[in-house]
């Protein structure tokens, strides 16, 4: 399987670019960088601003559809990828439980797609995809539909529900992520 992380957002809430932000001393992106190259064997970065990441031990990919949001960015980790699955993650999501990311894993054999479901509603940005989502995704893009759930209809879809999840979570950071300087302040 390959790890995927997203960074290419716009970070316009925050103002800076999220990836760089540290929390606990170290920046987003090497947690994450870090925990992925220990637990794929691929590990494909998605951002529009390739250069920033330059020493980053990983595959670097821009979009290959432009302004196409989080939707683009995980079709594009899923073209370079070599393997038949992608973990994808957003960039900023600083407590990812490694437990769980294992848990899905061993569920995903029989899905085009696994996804957390915690109260506040689906994690598309915390999920397994297969290579069969490609064209899906692509005919949501080309219709101009970004939200990643179009995507669920029609494929393999295994939910994973919030009983579930909180065997591996019981405080419930794992789905955290940093849009506003006041949030970066309350994890830090």
């Amino acid at each position: 399987m390959t790890g995927v992380i997203l960074s290419g957002g716009k970070s316009a809430r925050m103002g800076t670019n999220k990836a760089f932000l540290e929390i606990e001393g170290r920046r987003l992106i090497d947690r994450i960088t870090l925990m992925f190259r220990d637990m794929f064997r691929e590990v494909i970065l998605v951002t529009n601003s390739p250069l920033d990441y330059l020493d980053k031990d990983c595959i670097i990919a821009s979009d290959i559809f432009k302004n196409k949001g989080a939707l683009g960015g995980i079709y594009t980790g899923l073209f370079y990828a070599s393997y038949d699955r992608v973990f994808v993650s957003a960039c900023d999501m600083p407590f990812l439980n490694r437990s769980f990311i294992e848990y899905m894993i061993k569920c995903a054999d029989r899905y085009d797609i696994v996804v957390p479901e915690p109260p506040d509603g689906l994690q598309p940005l915390h999920a397994i995809y297969s290579k069969r989502c490609l064209s899906p995704i692509k005919k949501l893009m080309d219709t101009g539909n970004l939200k990643i759930t179009g995507l669920y209809k029609g494929l393999k879809t295994m939910v994973i529900p919030g009983k579930d999840i909180n065997r591996f979570d019981p405080e419930g950071k794992m789905f955290i992520n940093v849009n506003t300087r006041e949030e970066l302040e309350r994890l830090s």
